[in-house]
């Protein structure tokens, strides 16, 4: 999932303020530094709550990437794992066959494709108009800027993106230990015509751009709004109770911190659910022609080639429609709900925990 990268910076900023000296305003919230023991512990705890959430979402959420992407690239499979069940028992066989290294593969250059992506996205708003953030009070001409900064930047990283979707899915049976800027020098002589010799079905990326900005877009704009609605109900919830600056109740950070991340859980669930056939169809086109294995994701184990054909994402679109029918759009659902129902039991999980050591010491 290319567009939600990096998508918690912000958050992520705002916890760690909240765990020095500076005054830290999370939405309507405002925490002031060394107040007394009982304010230290809610810092520690807001901070906690966020990186648990992003440890969820960025690392014990990658297995369930791993073999999403597999199934939605796998043309030959019958089991189209459309729910947890079926994803889980996969998981365990091709983990007991292969090491658990086979459910993290390619996590170091998902978070390379992460960094280029924020890394473009800020190097193009520095020397261009295109605005990096809206202001309050928007126009339509800002916003078309703003989606074209957005469009661009995943163009730019898309050839990447290419190089870290072939390492998550490539299987670990023939894999060669790959190095942590393979996925760089991959993207890099894709865009040149060196390196890895590719079949003479590999897409040309003027090909890719289209579906590959079509997605990084509307990904980034059903999230969005998704964010602001949530944030907007939640917080209009707890508008009767917000927090006073001597307020210090276990209540008071728990309402600052978690209808931020429950937002931005409900916004890449909406964006990831609602755009799955889309992922489908553009991860089959990236990995088109470049000799990838994958694993057999009807058994567990043997490996299978891919030799798709496509000849481009309308072609790629009614070809899925003919030969597996609507539902193979959908290969690997199931993989999804696994995923967020992780995220939330350790949210949920996390919550409880500070919870309870919070009131235990006031």
């Amino acid at each position: 999932m290319m567009t939600t990268a990096f998508s918690w910076i912000p958050s992520m900023h705002a916890l760690i303020e909240a765990l020095f000296k500076r005054p830290c305003v999370v939405g309507h919230h405002i925490f002031f530094p060394h107040l007394h023991m009982e304010e230290q512990l809610n810092r520690f705890a807001g901070f906690g709550i966020g990186l648990a959430s992003l440890f969820t979402e960025n690392v014990l959420a990658h297995p369930c990437i791993v073999l999403r992407r597999q199934c939605q690239v796998n043309y030959h499979a019958r089991n189209y794992h459309l729910t947890p069940f079926t994803i889980v028992n996969i998981m365990y066989c091709i983990n007991k066959t292969q090491g658990p290294r086979a459910l993290w593969k390619g996590m170091g250059s998902t978070f390379i494709v992460q960094g280029i992506t924020l890394g473009t996205e800020g190097i193009i708003s520095e020397f261009t108009p295109l605005p990096r953030e809206l202001s309050h009070k928007w126009n339509l001409k800002q916003i078309g800027g703003h989606l074209l900064l957005k469009g661009l930047t995943h163009v730019i990283a898309m050839p990447f993106y290419s190089a870290s979707l072939i390492e998550t899915v490539q299987s670990e049976i023939i894999r060669d230990n790959p190095g942590i800027l393979d996925c760089v020098k991959e993207g890099i002589g894709r865009v040149v015509g060196l390196g890895v010799p590719h079949s003479k079905r590999l897409l040309p990326l003027m090909v890719l751009i289209f579906p590959t900005a079509l997605h990084g877009v509307l990904h980034y704009v059903i999230s969005s709004i998704v964010q602001k609605l949530v944030l907007f109900v939640l917080k209009r919830d707890n508008s009767h109770n917000l927090p006073t600056e001597s307020s210090t109740s276990v209540q008071s950070m728990l309402d600052a911190y978690f209808p931020e991340l429950i937002a931005s859980f409900a916004a890449s669930l909406c964006a990831d659910v609602m755009l799955y056939p889309l992922e489908t169809v553009l991860h089959r086109l990236h990995i088109q022609g470049t000799r990838t294995i994958i694993d057999n994701t009807d058994l567990g184990y043997e490996v299978l080639p891919i030799n798709t054909q496509y000849e481009g994402m309308k072609d790629c679109i009614n070809t899925i429609k003919r030969e597996e029918g609507v539902q193979g759009f959908y290969k690997g659902f199931g993989a999804v709900i696994v995923q967020y129902t992780l995220h939330v039991a350790v949210l949920q999980l996390t919550k409880i925990i500070y919870s309870t050591l919070l009131q235990n010491v006031s």
